[in-house]
């Protein structure tokens, strides 16, 4: 009898501190039949979810950074602003237009494929791009591939977001297939990002994998939790999500200050590095699944509490708006939020030669592609899929021994003296960039050498065009913790140019210890 009581009293605690091992009421390996019109309906959903989400969060973005927006602040919409914002603001939209370039590699060369063909497609695309994304763009440019172009060596932001805003793609051409969604992601989510950047778009493909096989919004949310490593830092802050919505079931204000008190400490991007700006991929994944969970299933509720937590706050309700879109289709939106769409749904994107009717017949295609390549049918009326159980992707883990332990702000012109830092540490990364001082159209590229402690370890270029940009200055990690001397020397200095140095962040192999609460 003792036996009995111990064994049921550590199923219950097991299930306490683990609710995501509760069985689910998905049935999985067995045929689900969906029309053709609920596929294409969830499509369009997806896409149009996306793009509306991006362009109702588009003012507020990194205004709030660690900070809510008031309820009384209010987000403009009106029958047009789709159709304005496309024309004033078409920089806003990379959240969409990278998982068009992507759409596109697979339409024009299949679903195999290479990685390369991928990443050589945005590197030299001509639109705008940030953090991770423009990391790797530059190390792709200069002939680091994919892995090693989103690995944290050679990233400072492979923690970013950028992978989570641009996998929707992914989980709306694998409906139901988690499986066959995160190998996909291993791939192309490899190029720009690692780590807990890689596994926020691992989840956020598994949760549009999932819209296609039920609506109910919990469970999919837990179930595309599955796909990600346990002891990770992001499953860890989303399980703490989940754990909020129940203790606080009414009051997404109360679950968002838990999350920022326990997990909006920023470690790998420099600039959010002992500063509010956060835009690591655990964080703003939180704020995704928090609009879905606290939504309840209504359009404006769950994009406005995610738009309203913050920090991304066009990428992630473009993510959750999407999601939505997916789960209910393109039909269920209000009619509210799709006014003005039909004028922008048939015009080329900003930055692309396709519109977005376009996408929907590629999605199909590769949709319907991968539906019979694992197993299920398809003809002119229906798709009959298999669900695949999520499968956890491996372990891994940015920043491993590295420990920020210094912001020094250092704000200086550079005319062609070097750059020289001191430091204590096992790592540095310089933010900066070249100033243009009076117009030139030669193109001007600048080639700097760095020396660590009288010992030259790169050349490296940094060319002032904006697309083809290096994002920080210079980074190294992985150096033998202790004292340090960095000195950048610019080998072509131009009149008409300067390098202008912001930051510097500063790593050790422990964390700082002498930090004052009070």
């Amino acid at each position: 009898m003792k036996k009995l009581i111990l064994y049921i009293s550590l199923c219950s605690f097991m299930a306490s501190i683990c609710p995501l091992m509760n069985a689910t009421n998905l049935t999985y390996d067995k045929p689900v039949t969906l029309s053709l019109d609920v596929i294409k309906d969830k499509i369009k959903g997806g896409w149009a979810g996306q793009t509306i989400g991006c362009t109702y969060g588009g003012p507020t973005e990194f205004k709030y950074r660690g900070a809510m927006i008031n309820e009384k602040t209010p987000v403009i919409w009106y029958d047009d602003y789709l159709k304005d914002t496309f024309a004033a603001d078409p920089g806003l939209y990379d959240d969409v237009y990278m998982d068009m370039t992507f759409v596109q590699v697979m339409d024009r060369l299949g679903l195999d494929a290479p990685v390369d063909s991928f990443a050589m497609a945005f590197a030299n695309e001509n639109y705008k791009l940030w953090h991770a994304n423009q990391a790797a763009r530059y190390n792709i440019l200069k002939g680091i591939m994919p892995p090693a172009s989103g690995n944290w060596i050679n990233n400072p932001h492979a923690d970013d977001i950028d992978f989570q805003i641009e996998s929707d793609f992914i989980g709306l051409m694998c409906p139901g297939m988690l499986k066959t969604a995160s190998a996909i992601s291993d791939r192309i989510g490899h190029i720009m990002n690692y780590g807990d950047g890689w596994y926020g778009g691992v989840y956020t493909a598994s949760l549009y994998s999932l819209a296609f096989i039920t609506n109910d919004i919990p469970e999919i949310v837990s179930e595309a939790l599955k796909s990600i490593p346990p002891k990770s830092k992001f499953r860890l802050c989303i399980e703490d999500v989940i754990r909020l919505h129940k203790e606080y079931p009414g009051d997404w204000r109360s679950c968002w200050f838990e999350v920022e008190k326990n997990h909006s400490f920023e470690i790998g991007c420099p600039e959010g590095v002992f500063n509010a700006f956060d835009i690591d991929a655990t964080l703003n994944s939180a704020y995704v699944t928090m609009g879905l969970l606290y939504g309840e299933g209504d359009f404006y509720k769950t994009m406005d509490i995610t738009t309203r937590s913050g920090q991304d706050s066009d990428s992630n309700p473009a993510v959750v708006a999407g999601i939505w879109g997916a789960i209910f289709g393109y039909s269920r939106i209000p009619d509210y939020w799709k006014k003005g769409y039909e004028k922008i749904e048939e015009v080329n994107f900003p930055y692309t030669k396709i519109t977005l009717s376009k996408v929907y017949a590629m999605n199909l295609k590769n949709l319907r592609e991968l539906v019979v390549k694992n197993g299920g049918k398809a003809d002119a009326i229906s798709m009959t899929l298999i669900p695949q159980r999520p499968v956890e992707v491996r372990w891994e883990q940015s920043f491993t021994g590295h420990f920020p332990t210094e912001r020094r702000v250092i704000n200086k012109e550079f005319h062609g003296e070097p750059i020289v830092i001191h430091f204590d540490g096992n790592a540095i990364v310089v933010m900066g960039n070249i100033k243009q001082l009076q117009p030139d159209n030669s193109n001007y590229v600048a080639t700097l050498e760095a020396w660590i402690d009288g010992k030259k370890t790169d050349t490296f270029k940094m060319p002032f065009d904006y697309i083809k940009r290096k994002y920080d200055i210079f980074y190294t990690y992985n150096l033998e913790n202790g004292p340090h001397s960095l000195e950048i020397k610019w080998m072509n200095p131009h009149d008409k140019y300067d390098i202008l140095t912001k930051d510097a962040v500063i790593y050790s192999n422990k964390a700082r210890t002498n930090v004052r609460l009070y």
